[in-house]
């Protein structure tokens, strides 16, 4: 049945604000490393730092965001467009940084917006959203999301490739689709009204708070966080492996577009099958096609771990998504989804600098094989300690 058919509007038209938005994000983000490399002369420890702390600033905002969607009775729009605007007005200045700490205090502001609209957003998508569709819902945003990113590394790839511009002015032009964004969400989204009463005050933000199947969920997840590392190193493995900076962007856009073709089906079969099995699955998966980007020596091995990677990766993101909305009650969605991103996003600051220091003192191989057992380990605790016999069936609310 066509997904028109299936799919709440407001779900429909969030997948293309984040598919604009990441069209644009992705003209810059796989510029980042080779900007740093080529331009600023910096190297994989700065890397570690930029994408490390920006995804900390972020995460610091997540949970306060969604808890602050959720004491706004719902009304969670306003939030999103804030940090949908401040992204794409900020993101173009990137390619005008001076030097590499310029570029981390621009690559957090533009995070900021991430940090605000996030939790707000996926609890837009619950909201409209019956719980039986939870995990196709997330998956078919996850795959627009994702295919904004091909378009957005094509459209970079092509303008390096057959026109004058520099890395520079290429992102200078990701300001066009970031606009279409917000536009998009501005008059295309209304927040759905919620039946249910919402208490007028909420539990105390505890950790504690969260129930215990959620906690152990988290704490896997940061652990995951260990191996799931900025995929920019991806590119920067690729680019010390002599590739041009316009093949690294034809990489990067067929790594998203891996994503995007799993995405969606993976949101339907973890709705039938159960979710913990997909993500188990796709987590396993990670570890091998890790380990295997640790030991590649030239473009064709690099090609094909990404691809494979990339296909396994996309199958579990509405999973992920969609057991976060089954562990929290609807006064609480924006709250549980700032938990997720918070915890997620600080495990990225010592991931992302240790995968840098690991790789700068030992070398790419040791850096990857590191995160491919990681993602070993958080597979076995995912099975053994993150879902109980009936962990699948969770309050579904």
């Amino acid at each position: 049945m066509p997904i028109r058919q299936r799919l709440p509007r407001t779900v429909l038209v969030l997948g293309f604000v984040s598919f604009f938005n990441d069209l644009s994000s992705e003209m810059v983000a796989p510029l980042i490393p080779i900007l740093l490399v080529a331009v600023l002369g910096a190297g994989p420890v700065a890397l570690g730092v930029i994408e490390g702390v920006a995804e900390a600033v972020a995460s610091l905002l997540k949970l306060w965001a969604g808890r602050h969607s959720d004491r706004l009775n719902g009304r969670r729009k306003g939030l999103a467009l804030f940090g949908y605007s401040l992204s794409n007005a900020v993101r173009p200045l990137l390619g005008l940084a001076p030097s590499w700490p310029m570029l981390a205090l621009l690559r957090g502001v533009d995070r900021v917006g991430k940090g605000v609209r996030s939790a707000p957003r996926d609890a837009l998508v619950a909201d409209a959203t019956p719980p039986a569709l939870m995990g196709f819902a997330y998956g078919y945003h996850r795959a627009l999301d994702n295919g904004g990113a091909v378009l957005g590394s094509l459209a970079a790839a092509a303008a390096l490739t057959f026109s004058p511009a520099s890395v520079s002015h290429v992102i200078l032009w990701s300001a066009l689709p970031g606009l279409a964004a917000v536009l998009l969400l501005a008059f295309g989204v209304k927040s759905p009204k919620i039946a249910a009463a919402r208490p007028l005050v909420l539990p105390p933000l505890r950790w504690s708070a969260l129930s215990a199947p959620m906690r152990r969920y988290l704490q896997v997840l940061a652990l995951f966080t260990f191996a799931r590392v900025s995929e920019t190193f991806i590119l920067l493995r690729g680019y010390a492996l002599g590739i041009t900076p316009p093949h690294l962007l034809l990489l990067w856009a067929a790594l998203n577009a891996a994503k995007a073709a799993t995405a969606a089906g993976g949101g339907r079969l973890a709705d039938r099958i159960g979710r913990e099995r997909v993500m188990l699955t796709s987590w396993i998966a990670y570890s091998i096609a890790f380990l295997l980007l640790g030991q590649v020596e030239q473009g064709v091995g690099l090609w094909a771990a990404t691809l494979g990677y990339g296909l396994f990766a996309g199958l579990s993101e509405g999973a992920e998504r969609a057991l976060i909305s089954g562990f929290a009650t609807g006064s609480e969605r924006g709250t549980a989804f700032g938990w997720y991103h918070l915890l997620v996003g600080l495990a990225a600051v010592p991931a992302g600098l240790l995968f840098g220091a690991v790789w700068h003192y030992e070398g790419a191989e040791a850096a990857f094989t590191l995160a491919g057992a990681v993602a070993g380990v958080s597979a076995a605790l995912l099975r053994s300690r993150a879902w109980p016999p009936a962990a699948h069936a969770v309050r579904e609310v």
